[in-house]
């Protein structure tokens, strides 16, 4: 129950940040999808969200 809370919450995170990470080159990943569903634009990025946690994860076991 708890990883369907974190990755419901990580979804939340990216979509709200998604004009952000575009910029910086994530959410043009192949494995990010964006699907276009009664006039709303939902954006899924598992590729982005690989990317991020091994990022995280390295500076994690930095400090």
């Amino acid at each position: 129950m708890r990883w369907l809370l974190v990755f419901l919450l990580a979804f939340l995170v990216f979509n709200g940040l998604k004009a952000w990470l575009q910029r910086i080159g994530l959410g043009r990943l192949p494995g990010d999808f964006t699907l276009r569903l009664f006039g709303r634009e939902l954006y899924i990025p598992l590729a982005s969200s690989l990317v991020l946690s091994l990022l995280a994860m390295a500076i994690g076991a930095f400090f």
